[in-house]
Parts: C-alpha cells; structure tokens; sequence
C-alpha cells in the first residue's frame, strides 16, 4: 500500500489528514488484540468532511491507522504534553487506556524505527513537498491540519470537549490573522462550542510546520466526534443529517483562512 495519498490544488490552503487511514499491514495487524484490530481512536470520516470545502485545496492523507505509527507525533518519541496522559509515536494503549497489542507483541525499538521509516517519513515527506510547493506558488502556505476524537475520554481530559477545538500552540504556529478567522468563525456558528488552544494546542505536525516568520502558518482543528456521528462507538457511523449542518460551517472557515492568506500574501510581495 501507498502510505500517503495527494491530490495537488492552486490554494494557499493544504489539508492534512494525518489519522483518518484505516490500512494496517498484514504483520502488524496480527499483532494487535481485539481491542487494537477495533481501530477506535480513528479520525472518522474526517476526509469525507471536508471533501470538496475548499475549491482547489491541496490534500495529504495518510493511509495507515495511527496504531501502525502516529503521524502526528515527533519520529524522536518525544511527548506533546509532558505530565499528561496522551499516547505515543507507536501507542501502547487506545484513548481509554486499554491495551491494543497482544501480549509480548508490542514493537521494540527497531520495530518502531522501521514503521517510522516505512510510513510516518513518507507522509512528512510528501506534506513537506506540497507545503514548499504551494509555498513558492503563493510565497506563503496555510496549513489546516483535520482531526476528530471522541467528546468525552476521562483518560485524556474531564469533561466534554467543545465542538470545535483550535491548535496554534499559543499563536506560536501562524499569524494572528489566521487564528482570528478560525476563531471568530467558530465563535459565530449558531449551537455550537469552540475553544483556542485548549487542552487540545495542535500537535507534532502544526508545531514541526508552522513558521510564520518564514510565510508558514499551521493550524490544527480538532473536531468533537459528536458534532458529526451518529454514535462515539462502533460503527462510529457518519450522521449525515449532523454532516449537513456542520459542512458549511468548515466551508465558511477554510473560505475566510483562504482570504486570509491572499492578504497575508500580498503584505509579503
């Protein structure tokens, strides 16, 4: 299997989707428990979301599941949010805690640099190309990382999460422009809740990306899943009437970060 798949657009705007694959290799897979082989912590439908928002949007998505190796992390192991429950470059357990590899079977060291080798540098790769493509087309390059997870995981924070949660790493990530137009459109979306950088601040990729100095501003939008499923359990079935509603919501946010580069780019030239 391809690790990424790419559709290349004329946008300032990328799309990164870097946990919404559901392929799991043959010798990993056999190594999973039944809890791991359920793939629960997928970003689900999370592609079809947002397909077709952003006329001319460039897209990257990975094809593998987050527990082959997770995308969003730093290939060095390092920890997003040191003292806080959170899971791994290659996770131990799912969201809840609960171990996903059979016993004995979790990856060594050198198993987890050879998924980071076959799969999570392919990916950055390829949205590292896209992004210095897209970059010098426009000389700047909006990075829209698209993320779900379940609304309520006592494992990894209390409560429920808004609907809309926003990453930029305390504005460190993207102009103030770009964090404005995110906010401000989530802000104004009748029945819904929103928060900027919240316990969910964007992960490896916004952080590793996101140089606005240099004409490269990441967000992350972490979407509660139950603004748009009909259930946070297996099926983890798309509710399309819930879709419906919260599409144009995501199309006018990707349409005000698009204006919102044309004028971040006509300030640089």
């Amino acid at each position: 299997m391809s690790p990424v798949e790419i559709a290349q657009g004329a946008s300032p705007v990328i799309l990164a989707f870097p946990h919404t694959g559901t392929e799991v290799p043959p010798d990993i897979g056999e190594r999973l428990n039944d809890e791991g082989r359920c793939l629960r912590d997928t970003d689900w439908h999370i592609h079809r979301l947002y397909a077709g928002l952003l006329p001319d949007a460039t897209t990257v998505r990975a094809t593998f599941h987050r527990y082959v190796v997770d995308a969003n992390r730093d290939p060095t192991g390092a920890s997003l949010y040191p003292g806080q429950n959170t899971t791994g470059l290659v996770p131990a357990t799912d969201f809840d805690g609960a171990p996903i590899w059979r016993d004995g079977a979790a990856p060594d060291a050198a198993g987890i640099a050879d998924r980071v080798a076959r799969f999570h540098a392919p990916y950055h790769a390829a949205l590292a190309a896209e992004i210095a493509r897209v970059q010098a087309r426009h000389g700047i390059a909006v990075l829209y990382d698209c993320h779900s997870i379940r609304s309520r995981i006592p494992f990894l924070f209390p409560g429920t999460l808004p609907d809309f949660n926003i990453g930029t790493d305390g504005g460190r990530t993207c102009d103030p422009a770009i964090e404005r137009a995110a906010a401000e459109t989530c802000a104004a979306a009748d029945r819904y809740t929103s928060i900027v950088n919240g316990r969910f601040r964007g992960g490896w990729t916004t952080r590793h990306y996101g140089r606005p100095e240099a004409g490269i501003h990441a967000i992350q939008m972490e979407l509660a899943q139950n603004s748009h499923l009909a259930t946070e359990a297996p099926p983890f079935a798309l509710d399309e009437a819930k879709a419906a509603r919260l599409r144009p919501v995501l199309g006018a946010l990707l349409g005000r970060l698009a204006a919102a580069a044309e004028v971040l780019k006509g300030a640089r030239a």
